[in-house]
């Protein structure tokens, strides 16, 4: 192989690591055959249209609106959640069976709880909590429909208009409960 050709196949191979799902495999037509490799898994559990309890008591899912898209920050990124508005101090349900993976502070979702599914592959997302249930602690199993904390307007929530903010991230394994991927929670909540 010629430095010429050396050269174009380090600059393929670098466009390759920095565009990866734009790439394909170019093969000498003498190269002989290769084993092909595993497919690789989903990139998200399957889940059910409806799967996920409302996590707000009392909430019908005709209340609910597809907040997922909206922009926030001024546009400078989407919402990837839905807020669920209800009065302050209303009940907010654990949406799945699973354990509080962290109860945490933060500017923007003020009281926020983290909830890993029972397999792991799922977080749920609690934000702008105006209390924890007595006695909630990291590590605790929950059941659906347990009551978790209390909706209020923590955080950059408007003083006016208490809502629970609900998010759901697909996890890969082993990665910790800030990281994920958004999936819109409003089909796992409401069925067609």
């Amino acid at each position: 192989m010629n430095r010429r050709a050396w050269g174009g196949g380090v600059a393929a191979l670098l466009l390759c690591a920095a565009f990866a799902h734009y790439c394909v495999r170019i093969v000498p037509a003498d190269a002989p055959p290769r084993a092909s490799a595993p497919p690789e898994p989903r990139a998200h559990p399957r889940i059910a249209t409806g799967a996920l309890l409302i996590p707000v008591q009392g909430i019908p899912p005709s209340a609910l609106v597809d907040t997922f898209t909206q922009a926030r920050a001024g546009g400078a990124r989407p919402h990837d959640a839905i807020d669920i508005m209800a009065a302050r101090g209303r009940a907010v349900l654990a949406a799945a069976d699973g354990r509080v993976e962290k109860l945490f502070w933060s500017e923007e979702g003020g009281r926020t709880l983290y909830q890993r599914s029972a397999d792991g592959r799922l977080v749920y997302y609690y934000a702008h909590l105006d209390s924890y249930a007595p006695g909630l602690s990291e590590g605790q199993a929950l059941r659906r429909g347990q009551t978790i904390a209390a909706v209020g307007s923590t955080g950059n929530a408007d003083d006016a208009a208490p809502h629970l903010h609900f998010a759901v991230h697909v996890m890969r394994p082993g990665e910790p409960w800030y990281g994920g991927r958004p999936i819109n929670p409003y089909p796992l909540l409401v069925r067609p």
